[in-house]
């Protein structure tokens, strides 16, 4: 069915190149920035689920 239309189409061919061409880009760029990260950055993401949210609030005395 789309067959039909892509081939109306000029120079259609140059789609899957573009597309090719970004995810390659895209790809590259977040390995980098997984090869540069900071590594206490990423050791606190990753304890994040864990963390009961107390450790950066300061303490707030409730039973005053």
């Amino acid at each position: 069915m789309f067959k039909h239309y892509f081939e109306r189409i000029e120079n259609v061919e140059i789609a899957p190149v573009i597309s090719l061409i970004l995810f390659f880009v895209l790809f590259i760029g977040i390995l980098i920035w997984v090869l540069r990260a900071d590594k206490n950055y990423i050791k606190k993401m990753k304890n994040l689920p864990f963390d009961d949210g107390d450790t950066d609030a300061p303490e707030t005395n409730l039973n005053t």
